[in-house]
């Protein structure tokens, strides 16, 4: 098939540290391209990918020296696959509704892949705007605000399987990976770690609206805290250490995470999570297997202690199964054979996503 992907031009895809979304969109297009798919990406022009790129601007916005504004060039972009709409069987969207007034005439062929929460003010009425668009969901819970609109599927995000390899010896150390910000609560991971008698290594950043969050609130904790370590940022290379040395990750959050990828990154080292109980984790995590489900900061500390008796190569094996990228791209070409058949011809559309009931 002759696909497009349309990525965020924040980060470059793969983005050189933190981008959750252009990390998926780097993972599905290699695995599209390795299936025989002839795949086009429009992506920032500093983009790695075995597929044709076609950009518009040079590197990453988020990374571009000077000011920039971002929609001046996604506009740019989308205009850019309007004029080669033709080219393409399906247009896959992981911008949300931008382009939905430019691509209208492609909409019945225009999947949109939601990556962030839509429980916002008039989500539901900006998408029932434009109901022809067909939308994946990357968990069912993320759904649960927004449910009269047309959805086709729920698809579990993946990994390559050998980006993080399994290590069956980690160290005594808690770790945390992420963004800094109230949502994600460091704070409950600072704490959960000094109650716990764990050293906690912390690897985030720090974007611009968090930095009084930061200044005020974790930066304090961190420094008050013997134990407690910020490293900062990481790359891919150095995620692969982090987590796999890991004795757990935490993953304390407290909002509806859509999926929560830094999970299944965890898992595929062989590393437990303990996760609180809010959005996608319950769909994610076995608990009691691949980690523990938690509903308060003493829970999880109590938790901790229990970490030995979760079998790592059995938390590496559940990942073999549910959320590899090769299983990602499987589904979403399902779908992409779906929207593309002609309507009397329409095959039926199996999409197997990261079910722990899927018969693989």
């Amino acid at each position: 098939m002759r696909i497009a992907q349309i990525a965020p031009l924040i980060e470059s895809v793969p983005p050189r540290y933190y981008g959750g979304t252009e990390r998926i969109v780097s993972y599905l297009t290699e695995e599209l391209v390795r299936a025989g798919h002839e795949v086009t990406l429009f992506a920032s022009g500093d983009s790695r990918t075995s597929a044709q790129l076609s950009s518009v601007c040079e590197t990453g916005l988020r990374l571009s020296a000077g000011p920039v504004d971002p929609l001046i060039y996604h506009l740019l972009m989308l205009e850019n696959v309007r004029q080669r709409a033709n080219e393409f069987d399906v247009i896959h969207n992981h911008l949300e509704a931008l382009p939905y007034p430019v691509l209208r005439k492609t909409a019945h062929r225009c999947l949109t892949t939601l990556h962030g929460r839509v429980d916002l003010p008039a989500a539901d009425r900006l998408y029932s705007a434009f109901v022809e668009y067909p939308l994946v969901s990357i968990s069912d819970h993320q759904r649960l605000p927004m449910p009269p609109v047309n959805w086709v599927a729920t698809v579990h995000h993946g990994l390559p399987i050998n980006l993080l390899p399994f290590n069956p010896k980690p160290e005594g150390y808690l770790a945390f990976l992420g963004r800094i910000s109230p949502e994600k609560r460091p704070d409950r991971a600072i704490e959960i770690a000094a109650r716990a008698g764990l050293p906690l290594k912390i690897a985030a950043k720090v974007d611009r609206a968090d930095v009084g969050y930061w200044e005020d609130v974790i930066s304090p904790m961190i420094k008050a805290t013997p134990g407690v370590e910020f490293i900062g940022e990481i790359n891919e290379r150095e995620k692969a250490s982090f987590l796999g040395g890991a004795k757990a990750l935490l993953f304390p959050i407290d909002w509806p995470e859509p999926f929560g990828l830094v999970m299944i990154e965890a898992m595929s080292c062989g590393t437990p999570v303990i996760a609180f109980a809010c959005g996608s984790v319950p769909e994610v995590l076995d608990n009691g297997v691949t980690g523990y489900i938690v509903s308060s900061v003493g829970e999880a500390v109590s938790r901790v202690s229990d970490l030995d008796r979760l079998d790592r190569a059995t938390i590496r094996r559940i990942f073999e199964k549910r959320f590899t990228a090769e299983r990602m791209a499987r589904d979403y070409a399902a779908i992409y054979e779906n929207l593309a058949a002609p309507a009397p011809l329409k095959p039926e559309l199996k999409v197997v996503n990261g079910s722990r009931n899927a018969a693989l």
